[in-house]
């Protein structure tokens, strides 16, 4: 049963401790509320002020799983809090470990403050779950995605799409890893996991996939330089820095260009440019 006044109380808090700064927004120079503003929170969380507000004013139907795990994400809460908030919505948490979809505040306290730099945060499938506004110019919005295409390994091997966007000299290179990583995740979390169920209607899928899989290749890393070719500005070369959250399996990918370069100045004109067309529009 939903708890509403704990639930108000509860968001009010979370809501009073925030400052705009701590979630990527700008402060102002006339500000005087205590935290965020309740119409800050409804960007943050993708829902309307009016459903929010009533939320805090102890009214209106019980949100969805759905709603409280986009509260509980905009809100930059805990795994911790996220459960309470789930429980005082009257549903069960979520489970916790590889397939939580969760960030932790502190990844997103540092995606957050990435305004000029292409970074994104992705699962161990590599489910793009967050990126910046540079990230969107440079790959277009890779969490459009649903079902098994939401994994750029998947993507890989039944979407031609996504190799436009990679040098072709780099595809073989990319097709074993794709392959090498999938299979690595699958022996890790069990027959019964994601991974395990995405290399099943690979091999059905892709003969490609299927020569790359029973090679058994395992441990292929990603290059440290990534090449992006990009319809707008051409070849980008990428260095690739990854925070790891071993909690929640997430990773956090910083591109960056080295400075004077030709591929830094081309990032720097993408940022004017915008995303590329036709990228990640498509959901499966």
């Amino acid at each position: 049963m939903i708890d509403r006044s704990g639930m108000a109380e509860f968001l009010r808090r979370r809501r009073e401790s925030l400052q705009p700064e701590d979630v990527g927004l700008p402060r102002g120079s006339r500000r005087r509320t205590i935290g965020l503003r309740r119409e800050e929170v409804a960007v943050l969380c993708h829902i309307s002020t009016d459903y929010y507000t009533r939320l805090e004013q102890e009214r209106g139907p019980r949100p969805s799983e759905q709603m409280i795990a986009s509260i509980a994400q905009g809100l930059h809460l805990s795994l911790d809090e996220r459960d309470h908030l789930f429980r005082l919505a009257g549903h069960t948490p979520p489970l916790r470990g590889a397939d939580s979809e969760h960030i932790s505040p502190g990844l997103l306290r540092i995606l957050d403050r990435l305004h000029d730099t292409p970074a994104e945060i992705v699962t161990e499938l590599g489910e793009t779950l967050r990126q910046t506004p540079l990230a969107v110019a440079l790959t277009g919005d890779l969490t459009t995605y649903s079902g098994p295409a939401r994994s750029l390994g998947y993507r890989w091997f039944t979407d031609p799409a996504a190799r436009q966007l990679y040098a072709p000299e780099d595809h073989a290179f990319l097709t074993r890893m794709f392959a090498s990583q999938l299979r690595g995740v699958a022996t890790m979390r069990g027959p019964a996991s994601r991974a395990a169920h995405y290399a099943g209607l690979l091999i059905a899928r892709s003969e490609e996939f299927r020569q790359a899989w029973n090679n058994h290749e395992v441990g292929i890393r990603p290059k440290e330089a990534k090449r992006f070719v990009h319809p707008e500005v051409g070849l980008l070369e990428l260095t690739c820095q990854t925070l790891l959250d071993p909690h929640q399996s997430h990773g956090l990918l910083v591109y960056t260009a080295i400075p004077g370069s030709e591929s830094y100045e081309r990032l720097q004109l993408l940022s004017v440019i915008g995303s590329p067309r036709g990228q990640g529009a498509q959901t499966a």
